[in-house]
């Protein structure tokens, strides 16, 4: 339990200093615009405090609370996309599959929770969906609610597996989860500043303006390195290793980010929604999560457990 406290104070005391680094960005440069850096940073603050609240709670009510999140994330999603009237049963097996997905991660079965919806539900939805006889959009509507359910319930519910992924051994799964949101939020934040501060060559102007080859490599070698300092401290991996899962996580945070854009674009949307006002939806704040934690989980998986 204390070494959990420990790093959980860590992380607040990165936020913080990250909190500092930004007033003082803000004081020094008035001419630039830090808005975005200051809305990414007190959203963090909000993600981090209610994955605090759900790695201290017992295991059902954690697995709550991540099913919640992505309850909300599927239900945003949900109101981004356009659906035909003959889908509203489908709509309701979607969050069904919500407690379901989350009672596998709950109880540990990874053979069942790894298949479920990646096979089963992408079965059963088409299915269900014919069976009302409307073939209009029938394949642009499949292929929604699918990438839907995969992005919002099956990517996310990774860092609720986690949580059980090293069985009974006290708070270790709590101390990989830390591991994973804290360095996916600083990776979030260092790409920005490295971008901001020394960023020319953009990668992707047309779906993510502010993205560029300074942000990426600085963001994913400040991400290694944090990653290094804090694998052997939080998890079973070894300094290197743990280098490797840094890398990985500032590379897939990167995708995540660049990857939801481009739905946004598609739609015609700045933000995915309102849940969190001055910062959007919570798609907004968890796109990179989207992609680390399954990212994350199978690298442990694989080689830990």
């Amino acid at each position: 339990m204390s070494q959990l406290l420990n790093a959980l104070l860590f992380i607040f005391a990165v936020l913080t200093l990250a909190s500092v680094i930004t007033a003082v960005l803000v004081w020094t440069k008035p001419g630039k615009d830090y808005r975005e850096l200051i809305l990414r940073v007190r959203t963090w603050w909000v993600i981090i405090i209610m994955f605090s609240l759900a790695m201290l709670s017992p295991r059902w009510l954690s697995m709550t609370l991540f099913a919640l999140m992505s309850f909300l994330a599927l239900k945003e999603y949900l109101t981004l996309i356009p659906t035909r009237q003959s889908d509203r049963m489908p709509l309701l097996w979607l969050f069904l599959a919500i407690p379901v997905n989350y009672l596998l991660a709950g109880i540990g079965w990874y053979g069942m929770f790894i298949i479920f919806i990646p096979v089963y539900a992408f079965l059963f939805l088409p299915a269900r969906m014919v069976l009302t006889g409307n073939t209009t959009d029938f394949l642009r509507s499949v292929s929604q609610f699918h990438w839907g359910l995969m992005t919002t319930v099956f990517c996310i519910s990774h860092v609720a597996y986690l949580m059980v992924l090293p069985g009974d051994k006290g708070y270790a799964g709590a101390l990989l989860v830390i591991f994973l949101v804290g360095l996916t939020s600083f990776n979030d934040v260092m790409q920005y500043v490295w971008g901001k501060s020394l960023g020319r060559i953009k990668i992707t102007p047309h779906v993510s303006p502010n993205k560029t080859l300074a942000g990426l490599i600085g963001g994913v070698a400040s991400t290694a390195v944090a990653g290094a300092v804090l694998g052997p401290i939080l998890t079973p991996m070894s300094g290197w290793m743990a280098l490797y899962a840094g890398m990985l996580i500032g590379l897939a945070g990167f995708l995540g980010d660049i990857v939801m854009s481009a739905v946004k674009r598609d739609i015609g949307v700045k933000d995915s929604g309102t849940l969190l006002p001055g910062h959007g939806g919570i798609l907004d704040r968890l796109d990179s999560l989207i992609f680390t934690a399954p990212v994350l989980f199978h690298f442990i998986y694989y080689f830990y457990y």
